[in-house]
């Protein structure tokens, strides 16, 4: 059973910055690609970022290009998101996401992914 624990969340101001891990367990996590979702209330889930199973790539959402970096430690078993520049509708739960299968593709949509961490909540004030 592959489990997915998020940390990092917290309370920052706008223009402020936070880091967020999440720690894999129950599987070979450096053969997966792994992802960072994020909800707000009242709006459905979002892709935020997603890297390979090597880290050699990445994807991110527009709204989060140039201020968000996904990374990962294979040897930590643990995949990171560091957010810089957090605006106030940066502000969600964010999750930690493993697919199902192996891959080169970084997958981007909910249906892609089968294993997901509790969330941990960002909130950024203005």
């Amino acid at each position: 059973q592959v489990q997915l624990v998020e940390s990092g969340g917290g309370l920052v101001q706008a223009g402020g910055s936070l880091r967020l891990s999440c720690a894999a367990s129950g599987r070979a996590f450096s053969s997966y690609a792994m992802g960072w979702f994020r909800q707000a209330p009242g709006k459905e889930r979002e892709f935020v970022a997603g890297v390979s199973w090597s880290g050699s790539s990445t994807n991110y959402a527009d709204t989060v290009k140039g201020r968000f970096t996904i990374s990962r430690d294979n040897a930590r078993d643990t995949v990171y998101l560091q957010m810089n520049n957090l605006l106030p509708k940066d502000t969600a739960v964010y999750y930690c996401a493993a697919p199902l299968f192996r891959g080169e593709r970084i997958p981007s949509t909910v249906n892609d992914y089968k294993y997901w961490g509790q969330g941990t909540q960002v909130t950024v004030s203005s």
